[in-house]
């Protein structure tokens, strides 16, 4: 039976809350880097596509503190931040922030691939037939991207559950405030007597992610058949 304290609570409501703005944030973006991957002539592809899986390889502290020196009050961005009334470090919109340059990388990869299924003769077809490139990528290219977009969204939303080693640099581990589930699992094992908490939270951690991942195939099942 799980033991959840309100603080758990609390963990488990930011966990869900961080982890669909982060969701929502690298959608589109991923998108739009995903189709200059695939569709451009850009000739910088190997270098951008190194930029955007290099958090893949980096150690997530690693990438945290990169996102600090940026974002922190005397960072080139934060300063901006800052002087608008907008706090990003020690906040939760830090932890959107961590979690999004975390899990883009997952969000692009899957769409990438789910483009590069895409058959070129449909989109000459349709240029042949006089469509604009956004009349292309709107009846053409996004319909068929579909399933790599809701991977894609899965991938993302459940690396950002998980996400430790950037959130607790760029926005530490307070209670009620930054605390994610990962965050509370590890005040709970730095905690003597502890470790009813700790398991009680990883329980829940993995009950979340697998219902995460049969949504997922619902979802697909669902617009496959749709499709047929």
């Amino acid at each position: 039976m799980l033991s959840l304290s309100p603080t758990d609570y609390q963990a488990l409501w930011l966990s869900a809350r961080v982890a669909s703005v982060a969701t929502l944030l690298a959608l589109p973006v991923g998108f739009a880097l995903a189709w200059l991957l695939v569709f451009s002539k850009i000739r910088c592809k190997p270098v951008l596509d190194g930029l955007i899986n290099l958090p893949l390889v980096l150690p997530p502290v690693v990438v945290g503190y990169l996102l600090l020196l940026l974002l922190g009050r005397q960072g080139p961005l934060g300063s901006i931040l800052n002087s608008l009334g907008i706090q990003m470090i020690f906040s939760w919109k830090g932890a959107v922030i961590a979690c999004t340059v975390i899990g883009l990388p997952l969000m692009v990869r899957s769409i990438r691939l789910g483009m590069e299924q895409i058959d070129p003769h449909l989109l000459n077809a349709s240029r042949t037939l006089g469509a604009g490139w956004f009349d292309c990528l709107r009846s053409v290219v996004v319909p068929l991207s579909v399933p790599a977009l809701i991977t894609g969204s899965t991938l993302c939303f459940a690396r950002s559950l998980g996400e430790f080693g950037a959130t607790i640099i760029l926005a530490g581990n307070i209670p009620g405030v930054t605390q994610t589930i990962p965050l509370a699992i590890y005040d709970y094992t730095n905690t003597p007597g502890g470790e009813a908490g700790a398991m009680s939270l990883c329980i829940l951690s993995i009950g979340l992610s697998y219902l995460v991942l049969m949504l997922n195939e619902l979802l697909l099942r669902r617009f496959r058949r749709n499709s047929s």
